[in-house]
């Protein structure tokens, strides 16, 4: 592991040498992840994408891309569009990423599952917002906004998030 790795441990999120209070899923870690279970998957994934609410914050690096009114995430393992970024109106089950809580306000998307899904394997797994110190997600990594914001301005392309 490097030093520009996120790497989780039982306590923290570890970054440039540096450890951030975080929060994985109500499942807790999982090596076989599945779809609704709350579990974090374990592994190494690589940061994908980085989107950010730019009615609530300032582009929080170069690469990031706005979250727009009826951007949504397909959660439906029947969905042909399943584990990928839709637009409202939308049939199947989805999450919406502009929400009215400061939650989405700024996400790191990892390669969980990511491009090519396999339904059922469990949809994606973002790096966010908590609610709060020692409330579960439903499977992503939750991080205080002012940590996730420092951690999302320093990301390089070779930032891996180590799970293990």
């Amino acid at each position: 592991m490097k030093p520009t790795d996120l790497v989780l441990t039982p306590t923290h999120l570890r970054f440039l040498n540096r450890r951030f209070p975080c929060t994985i899923g109500r499942g807790g870690l999982a090596k076989r992840k599945k779809e609704g279970d709350g579990a974090t998957p374990i592994g190494t994934h690589r940061l994908v994408c980085m989107l950010y609410r730019p009615d609530r914050m300032a582009r929080p690096a170069d690469w990031a891309l706005p979250i727009k009114p009826g951007d949504l995430w397909s959660d439906d393992i029947r969905d042909p569009d399943y584990n990928m970024m839709v637009r409202a109106p939308h049939a199947f089950s989805h999450e919406r990423l502009r929400r009215a809580d400061p939650m989405y306000d700024l996400i790191i998307l990892t390669d969980w599952n990511w491009p090519y899904a396999v339904k059922g394997r469990g949809s994606a797994i973002f790096i966010h917002q908590w609610r709060g110190k020692g409330r579960p997600t439903a499977g992503c990594i939750g991080l205080d906004r002012r940590h996730l914001r420092w951690i999302a301005a320093r990301i390089r392309h070779e930032t891996r998030l180590v799970i293990a």
